[in-house]
């Protein structure tokens, strides 16, 4: 998973010094989270100005709450996420928008593409793509939340509001959704499920 988050053990000490409204702790969790952010909103949204503007509004919002003495009092990262997650459906509802191919495929997994091999690197476009253009909306936010930036299913229930009972069933039928996409082109393809359905659930999803 991304070894740029902060750990747990180490995150609620930046958390507090956030309440705090020190400045050099929120110019530091902006710099460890604002990257992450930027690329989960772009493979959703496909509009990199778009997707900039919702990590200046996910950071403008923290602030807002943390001057009001409210915001998160543990898991900086899931709020950060969650936020985002809403402003992502809200621009989403109100504009239809979706990625398109050439922004999907062209996105790399930030710090992990430089761990990946070519063959790998191909793999991971393929899953994007197809998660992109044959998964419903909710399925889409699971798969991604799960798969490519490593959130449990309790994390992810408290992103997607749902419960980790709903998350499961969401997340099992993506998975045999993109199963039986790959499946059925498995003939006009190098990569077949196996070495897909390999690659997310060994490489990717750890059930915590």
């Amino acid at each position: 998973m991304h070894q740029l988050f902060a750990p747990m053990e180490t995150e609620l000490p930046l958390l507090n010094a956030a309440r705090k409204m020190d400045k050099e702790t929120i110019i530091k969790a902006f710099d460890l989270y604002a990257s992450p952010l930027y690329n989960y909103a772009l493979r959703l949204c496909g509009d990199s100005s778009l997707a900039d503007h919702i990590v200046g509004d996910v950071f403008a919002r923290l602030l807002e709450q943390l001057a009001a003495g409210k915001g998160p009092n543990s898991n900086l990262r899931s709020y950060l996420y969650e936020t985002a997650y809403h402003l992502i459906v809200d621009e989403a509802r109100s504009s239809q928008r979706r990625a398109p191919l050439e922004a999907v495929t062209s996105l790399k997994l930030d710090v992990r593409a430089g761990q990946l091999g070519s063959e790998e690197q191909i793999l991971l476009e393929k899953v994007l793509v197809a998660i992109q253009h044959d998964l419903t909306g909710d399925q889409r936010h699971v798969i991604i939340l799960r798969f490519l930036e490593g959130f449990s299913l309790r994390e992810t229930s408290a992103i997607l509001g749902k419960a980790v009972s709903h998350v499961k069933v969401i997340q099992s039928r993506a998975l045999a959704k993109l199963r039986k996409v790959f499946e059925y082109n498995e003939r006009r393809t190098t990569v077949s499920w196996p070495r897909v359905g390999r690659y997310l659930t060994i490489k990717h999803l750890k059930t915590r």
